[in-house]
């Protein structure tokens, strides 16, 4: 059940941040995780300084989760973006 309409730039960021994160688990030692941990920094500030969670007094939190739950099954599928 949908119940927050989100900004396409957030849910393209925090789908971004799954994406990112799952290349740098599974980047071998050394190659491009300076580069992986910079770009999912960047990510979690862009999402969580985003103006959209001023709209939400009292109740970011449960927005939040439901921002997560409904980016995860989409960054499974997702082409994995440039670093």
């Amino acid at each position: 059940m949908k119940q927050h309409d989100f900004p396409a730039d957030l849910i393209e960021a925090q789908r971004d941040w799954y994406i990112t994160y799952r290349l740098l688990a599974d980047a071998p030692a050394g190659t491009q995780t300076t580069v992986l941990r910079r770009r999912l920094q960047r990510l979690s500030v862009r999402i969580s300084t985003h103006p959209y969670w001023a709209s939400l007094p009292g109740t970011a939190p449960a927005a939040r989760m439901e921002l997560k739950q409904l980016t995860w099954a989409a960054s499974e599928q997702s082409p994995r973006p440039t670093v």
